[in-house]
């Protein structure tokens, strides 16, 4: 118990957490974006490319649905759920405590963030998104990097909520009790 407290207590400033959490979100979402013109300047009227023959390959694929292709050309309702994804990370981040024992919590938002901005970016500019890798040994559904972000994003949120944090932990997100620890 009293490790945790510890870990409570050291943490970065309001301002300059925003901006390196801001910064990462923005690093991920290049990271993708890079990746994903790699893919449509090489890849784009190929059949492709085998990295690991009958396991990993590359391909080119324009996405106008979300997971798995569904919901195929709803991309203003994309868009709209998308902006709320966005506003729900915003609120949490702006309340949450700055100090090293919610970190982990932090960094998971940004790579949830920073895989949705990806994707929102595609469909913003382009109408779809950029898929390219395809795992054919399982012949699983093409993807990107910004789902790879989400993915693991998702799962280190189950994970931390599960194990690490208790539901006391989540009181800043109510309202009525702001943790004011640094």
């Amino acid at each position: 118990m009293m490790k945790r407290k510890e870990n409570r207590k050291s943490g970065c400033s309001g301002p300059q957490c925003a901006l390196i959490f801001a910064a990462g979100i923005l690093l991920l979402a290049a990271v993708d974006q890079g990746l994903k013109y790699l893919a449509s300047i090489t890849l784009k009227g190929t059949e492709g490319v085998t990295l690991i023959p009958g396991i990993l390959e590359l391909q080119y694929l324009e996405n106008r649905g979300m997971a798995f292709g569904m919901l195929q050309g709803k991309q203003i309702l994309f868009l709209i759920f998308c902006l709320a994804f966005f506003a729900l990370i915003i609120y949490i981040f702006v309340r949450i405590p700055k100090n090293r024992y919610f970190l982990p919590l932090v960094v998971t938002g940004v790579f949830l963030a920073g895989g949705a901005a990806g994707n929102f970016i595609d469909r913003l500019f382009r109408g779809y998104v950029i898929d390219f890798i395809y795992f054919s040994c399982i012949d699983f559904p093409i993807f990107n990097a910004a789902d790879i972000f989400v993915v693991c994003g998702g799962i280190a949120l189950v994970l931390l909520t599960l194990f690490r944090y208790q539901d006391g932990d989540f009181e800043f997100l109510s309202g009525k009790h702001r943790k004011t620890e640094n």
